[in-house]
């Protein structure tokens, strides 16, 4: 079973890569974003949850997001394997996941792939894709910035943490989509 932490500052082109790696090797992606919208849209127990804290302005905890996770990880799937996106982003939650992991799936955490792209190409794209998308998180450059700058801060600590495990890969995430597609691969194929 394969088993990846996908990490990527917003604009390195994490859900292209994602996609990908999902047609290449027959994984399934979990994103945190994703189940929140699915708890919240289908009114489960945990949206409702989820949403009490949303609405109040307060940060949904772990345990909730976890439970979510549980929850996806547990349905009948004929994937050779997971990509977690958007979890872990704290040491706590790294520690969830693997537990999570071995006793659920019966398997470990195989890499965390971290998409590297120098900060201002980082706001270029996202300026760009603004002009598009209709994002308005994607058309202010300040909120960008601070976008970015958030991410690393909150996931520092889960790199280091896979750092020390051997398990941390940087790929340049500059370059023709299917080039760096490539460098994924390789290393996924490395640890099949």
């Amino acid at each position: 079973m394969i088993n990846i932490v996908l990490f990527g500052p917003p604009g390195s082109g994490k859900g292209t890569q994602a996609h990908n790696l999902i047609e290449k090797f027959n994984l399934k992606q979990i994103s945190t974003g994703d189940l929140f919208r699915y708890n919240m849209k289908n009114d489960t127990d945990l949206g409702k949850l989820a949403k009490s804290y949303i609405d109040k302005g307060e940060l949904v905890p772990d345990q909730v997001t976890t439970d979510m996770l549980v929850d996806e990880v547990k349905k009948p799937t004929d994937a050779a394997g997971f990509i977690f996106d958007g979890y872990p982003r704290t040491a706590n939650q790294t520690a969830e996941l693997e537990r999570i992991v071995k006793e659920v799936l019966n398997s470990e955490i195989s890499v965390c792939l971290s998409l590297v792209v120098d900060d201002e190409i980082l706001v270029e794209r996202l300026l760009k894709r603004g002009e598009t998308s209709g994002r308005t998180d994607d058309s202010n450059e300040e909120i960008i910035r601070n976008r970015i700058k958030e991410y690393y801060t909150k996931t520092a600590e889960v790199a280091e943490l896979y750092k020390q495990q051997g398990k941390y890969v940087k790929i340049n995430g500059v370059g023709e989509i299917d080039e760096i597609s490539q460098k994924l691969f390789a290393v996924v194929e490395k640890i099949k």
